[in-house]
C-alpha cells in the first residue's frame, strides 16, 4: 500500500464476527439464520419509524396549501419551492432566533458544568462538615417536580429585575443559566464519578502543597472528561427545547429563542399557512439532529447507564 492513502473501507462480514451474543459458528445453525434475519427486520422497521416522521414533516413542509387540503393525497409534493425556506427565514429574521439560541445553550452549558462540578467535588471529595446533610438537600430536592418551582422561581427573578420587557442585553438570560448550574441530576453525576476517582491521587497533590482549586482543575478535570461531555450534552439538549421559563423571563422579542419564537410567531394575525409553520418547525429541529449525529456515541452511552430527569 501506498504512503498516505488510507485503506478501503470493507463491510464486515458474518463469518468474520467473533463478539457479540452470536458469533461466525453461530450463524451456521438455520434456527440462529432466522433469529438474525428476524432482528435485522425489526431494527429496520424501528428505524423507519424514527425516521419517518422527518422525512413526512420535510415533504408536508414544501406543499402548498392546495395539496396538504387536496382530497386526493400525495406524499411528495408535486413541485419543490425551496425558495420559501429563505423567503420565510428573512421574512421573520430567523436567524436572530438561533444567536439567542446558541447564547442561551453555550451559557447553560458552562454553568452547568463549573457549578455543579463545583459543588459535587466538594461533597464528593472535600466532604466538609455538613456535606451529608447538603447532599440529602439536594436528593429531595430532585423528588420535587419542576413544574412546582416555577412560580417561587419567577418571584425570584423579578424581584432581582429580570423581567423588565425593556431589558435588550443578554444579560437577561442569567437567571435561565443559573438554573441550570443548580441542577440535581448533573450534580449526582458529578458526584458519583467524582467518588470512584482514584483517591490516592487527591492525596499525593495534596501532600504535595496543592490548594483544593489546584486539584480540581489540574487533576480531578483533565480526568473527567467523559462526564463533563455527558453533562454538557445533556445541557445543551435541554436548553435548546426549553420554553416555559425562557417563555416568561424573555419579555423582549429581541431575546427569544428558537422554540420561544415559534410559539409567538404561531399567534401571529393573520396565522401563518399550514406548510409555512411546517417549514419553521422543521428548521427548529435541525440542530438538535445535527447534535446527536455529531454526540450519539457519548449520548447513547450516556443513556445506557443514567436515567435522566428534567
Amino acid at each position: 500500500m501506498k504512503r498516505g492513502k488510507k485503506p478501503k473501507f470493507v463491510f464486515p462480514r458474518l463469518k468474520d464476527k467473533r463478539g457479540g451474543l452470536l458469533n461466525f459458528a453461530d450463524y451456521r445453525k438455520p434456527a440462529n439464520k432466522v433469529a438474525y434475519a428476524f432482528i435485522i427486520v425489526f431494527l429496520l422497521f424501528f428505524s423507519f419509524i424514527a425516521v419517518f416522521p422527518i422525512v413526512f414533516l420535510f415533504a408536508s413542509s414544501m406543499k402548498s396549501v392546495s395539496e396538504i387540503t387536496s382530497a386526493t393525497y400525495t406524499f411528495w409534493p408535486k413541485e419543490w419551492d425551496f425558495a420559501k425556506i429563505g423567503a420565510l427565514w428573512s421574512r421573520f429574521d430567523f436567524g436572530r432566533y438561533y444567536l439567542n439560541t446558541f447564547v442561551y445553550v453555550i451559557g447553560a452549558v458552562i454553568c452547568a458544568v463549573v457549578f455543579n462540578s463545583l459543588l459535587a467535588y466538594a461533597v464528593a471529595v472535600v466532604k466538609p462538615v455538613g456535606y451529608k446533610v447538603i447532599n440529602a438537600l439536594i436528593f429531595l430536592g430532585y423528588m420535587v417536580p419542576t413544574i412546582l418551582n416555577i412560580f417561587p422561581l419567577l418571584q425570584e427573578i423579578k424581584a432581582f429585575g429580570f423581567l423588565d420587557p425593556d431589558h435588550q442585553s443578554y444579560l437577561t438570560f442569567l437567571p435561565l443559566w443559573l438554573g441550570f448550574g443548580a441542577n440535581a441530576y448533573y450534580y449526582m453525576l458529578f458526584r458519583d464519578y467524582f467518588a470512584r476517582l482514584p483517591k490516592g491521587l487527591v492525596e499525593a497533590a495534596s501532600m504535595d502543597g496543592a490548594n483544593q482549586l489546584r486539584i480540581f482543575t489540574r487533576i480531578v478535570l483533565p480526568l473527567s472528561r467523559p462526564i463533563i461531555g455527558i453533562v454538557a450534552i445533556f445541557a445543551m439538549t435541554a436548553a435548546y427545547s426549553d420554553f416555559l421559563l425562557p417563555y416568561c423571563v424573555l419579555q423582549s422579542a429581541q431575546l427569544q429563542t428558537v422554540v420561544v419564537g415559534i410559539y409567538n410567531i404561531s399567534n401571529i394575525n393573520p396565522p401563518l399557512q399550514l406548510p409555512e409553520f411546517l417549514l419553521l418547525i422543521l428548521l427548529s429541529i435541525i440542530p438538535q439532529i445535527v447534535i446527536f449525529l455529531v454526540f450519539q456515541r457519548l449520548i447513547m452511552n450516556a443513556g445506557a447507564g443514567k436515567g435522566s430527569k428534567e
